[in-house]
């Protein structure tokens, strides 16, 4: 049996774990050894997805190595944050896709920047992790540089309930991945201000544009944001209950300090790491993301939310592109 190995106990990297293992040999590392022992007697992730049971098949350890032997094809599912130096100890031969999604803060890097192997892509799209490994149905895109890579990944993560698209617009697929966390805390902050539907779908569309036009600027296409990794991830995140990134702006527009909100929810908002390099980047390139730097505006302390909000409404009008 075809083995993969998933790097990263966390809520995503657990349930896809146990999804795949219906079909393939999975090894899922945790670099705690004591997470590690109480995942493998207890069969739960009790820390990141309580209520779900890990099938049986999922071997579970902190041995790096032994999870890496024989792996046809490698999965990182640790933050972005820790990605560089997961994939530094990682064999250069290794076939490795991330199922992160932001910018490395600091270097503002993407995350095809910062890892050194060759055949690599990144996994994205709309996929809430609880409802992954509920075996509820989710469709994905594998993307890649390399067109046989993207398609024989694809290939092998394809099946049951989740569907698995290729692209070869990696750059296109991260920076949607990347934004949409961004634009989701813009949405919890207006619906945590009350302010209606039709403030939200304009911020969700808004919001597209901004990551199209920053995404086609740095060499993605078109089409990508339409797709699964960007307008599919954007609504999801938006919108969904089960978001991170959404629940992060409800709290600030309740007058929540954030440290408090993040510490309060016990998993990685990659929102909050991104928005900066979002907005620096942006400033860099002259591209116009009034949403997006609103945003890092209300994270670093600068505006309050409804501030914020004002500051977007009092936007002289604009041709719609």
């Amino acid at each position: 049996m075809t083995k993969v190995a998933v790097l990263g106990a966390g809520a995503w990297g657990t349930a896809i774990a146990g999804v795949l293992a219906g079909r393939l040999e999975v090894a899922l590392w945790t670099r705690d050894p004591a997470q590690a022992q109480a995942m493998a007697r207890e069969r739960r992730n009790a820390r990141y997805l309580p209520g779900i049971d890990i099938p049986s098949a999922v071997a579970i350890g902190s041995d790096l190595p032994a999870a890496l032997a024989q792996a046809r094809l490698v999965l990182a599912a640790t933050p972005v944050a820790g990605l560089r130096e997961l994939a530094q100890k990682i064999p250069a031969e290794c076939p490795l896709v991330w199922l992160c999604k932001g910018f490395e803060e600091g270097s503002g890097r993407l995350p095809h920047e910062i890892v050194p192997q060759k055949r690599c892509g990144a996994l994205s799209g709309p996929s809430f992790a609880a409802e992954v490994a509920r075996g509820l149905p989710c469709a994905l895109t594998l993307a890649s540089r390399d067109a046989d890579f993207a398609r024989e990944a694809a290939t092998l993560l394809h099946g049951g309930r989740m569907r698995v698209y290729y692209s070869t617009d990696l750059i296109g697929v991260e920076i949607g991945g990347a934004v949409k966390n961004v634009l989701a805390i813009a949405a919890g902050i207006s619906d945590g201000l009350g302010l209606g539907l039709n403030a939200r779908a304009a911020l969700i569309t808004r919001g597209l544009a901004e990551i199209a036009r920053l995404g086609t600027a740095l060499g993605g296409s078109p089409e990508t944001f339409f797709g699964l990794a960007g307008a599919g991830d954007l609504i999801l995140t938006a919108t969904g209950e089960l978001s991170r990134n959404r629940r992060v702006g409800l709290e600030l527009a309740q007058g929540l300090p954030l440290p408090k909100i993040l510490a309060d929810l016990g998993h990685v908002a990659e929102g909050v790491r991104s928005a900066r390099e979002v907005a620096r980047l942006a400033r860099s390139r002259e591209i116009d993301m009034p949403v997006s730097d609103a945003v890092n505006a209300v994270l670093e302390g600068r505006l309050a939310p409804a501030a914020a909000v004002e500051r977007l409404l009092a936007r002289d009008p604009k041709q719609e592109r």
